[in-house]
């Protein structure tokens, strides 16, 4: 009976994800708080197995990553802008500046306030530091096309996901390595070499790599049968990410990191040929569904005892991360980048958090001892929090930037005569 109960509700969830956004659009109601909220009504009808991710850390970790690998290539393949010091400048910052700040300051708060022992302190940092990939789509870029057409908002957001789910995993060794070691000592080093340095190099480089040898064979080999872009499957975009992911992990390298980069590479090497649409498409719509899945298992976890180990002390981390804490790093990080005031202020107060975080989590706590319960309520809360403030807020937000951005580029007579986006409009 288990099997088909579990074929239905996955046949299900897979249909309201196609049908959800058209009926959610432009409303205050984002897919993933509507599926974290069928989840929990899942959890609390009797007779259904409980989802407990503290049960199952192998299957949660490989089932989350998963997810995050091809949110990943869809946030690489959906970037128009060419990667460049200048014209990434907020996302430079956002990566060296705002994520460990907030690293640190989830730490000192987990510690002080939460009352955790310094490495789960530090994991707990590094698992929510990163903006989430998956749940960030109302605050995203949109399919690739021929024209550079990003504002500043969606642009940040966007190239902040997609490397700083990579970019956190030396905090999590360095979580791993405090627990292990039961405090700091002469293995700092080695860390800073090899997790910190080393590691990101390597994903950085297999990420090239794959990217400029495969947009080579797919948009300029001599064999037709080689050149996957004249007669394009969308699929392909799961072989691109799934390769750069399995050689940089193979490698020792940050598999996170080598796909983003990998994404950005192939989309370079032919920036306007229609293939990007149709491979951003297809893993676009496959993410939205594995997202479905996850978030209803999540609602369900939650309802089914996830949240027990949650203190008003960690709560409060949780709350503080979301309404404090990101807001204010990304606030300062972006000091006299591109971006007007106002936008600045919307990219500091969106940085969702998600699946990534579940997957750190779960990583984290396979390997080394922490106290389970209290760290995975607290990210437990922290997502579903997430979920539901930028849920609600993002929608009516950006679109109240994007009217902006419309008036002004009206009233602005060299915007109005020219070719050039309101995009360009500075907020």
């Amino acid at each position: 009976m288990l099997p088909f109960v579990v074929f239905t509700l996955a046949g299900a969830s897979a249909l309201l994800a196609a049908i959800l956004p058209r009926l959610l659009h432009d409303r205050p109601f984002s897919l993933p708080m509507a599926f974290l909220g069928l989840g929990v009504l899942l959890g609390l009808v009797p007779g259904l197995p409980d989802v407990d991710p503290r049960e199952h850390e192998v299957l949660t970790e490989h089932l989350t990553e998963i997810v995050v690998i091809i949110s990943l290539m869809g946030a690489g393949l959906a970037i128009d802008r060419r990667v460049g010091w200048r014209r990434w400048g907020t996302t430079w910052r956002l990566i060296a500046i705002a994520m460990p700040l907030t690293i640190a300051l989830v730490a000192v708060t987990g510690s002080l306030l939460g009352g955790l022992p310094l490495a789960a302190a530090v994991l707990l940092g590094a698992a929510l530091a990163p903006t989430d990939p998956v749940l960030a789509s109302d605050v995203q870029v949109g399919e690739p096309s021929e024209e550079t057409d990003e504002d500043e908002v969606r642009f940040a957001l966007t190239s902040e996901a997609g490397l700083n789910d990579g970019a956190a995993f030396p905090a999590v060794y360095l979580a791993i390595g405090l627990a292990a070691a039961g405090g700091w000592g002469s293995w700092v080093g080695e860390w800073a070499l090899v997790d910190l340095v080393l590691r990101l190099a390597i994903g950085v480089g297999v990420g090239l790599g794959v990217g400029w040898v495969l947009g080579r064979v797919f948009f300029r080999a001599q064999k037709q049968f080689l050149r996957l872009s004249d007669d394009v499957e969308g699929f392909t975009a799961l072989a691109v990410c799934f390769l750069a992911y399995g050689v940089a992990q193979l490698a020792t390298g940050y598999g996170f990191v080598a796909v983003f980069v990998a994404a950005c590479t192939i989309r370079s090497a032919e920036r306007s040929h229609g293939a990007h649409q149709v491979a951003h498409g297809f893993i676009e719509q496959v993410e939205r569904m594995l997202t479905s899945w996850l978030l209803l298992l999540l609602g369900a976890a939650v309802a089914d005892g996830l949240l027990a180990g949650l203190t008003w002390q960690l709560a409060l981390v949780a709350v503080l991360l979301i309404v404090v804490i990101r807001p204010l790093v990304g606030w300062v990080s972006t000091i006299g980048t591109s971006g007007g005031t106002r936008e600045r202020l919307v990219i500091a107060c969106f940085g969702v958090r998600g699946i990534g975080s579940l997957y750190y989590v779960a990583y984290a706590l396979a390997d080394e001892s922490f106290p389970v319960d209290e760290v995975w309520a607290t990210v437990g809360f922290t997502v579903a929090l997430s979920v539901v403030v930028h849920g609600l807020t993002a929608t009516p937000v950006v679109a109240r930037l994007d009217a902006e951005r419309e008036r002004l580029a009206r009233e602005d007579p060299e915007l109005r005569d020219t070719d050039r986006p309101a995009a360009d409009v500075r907020l």
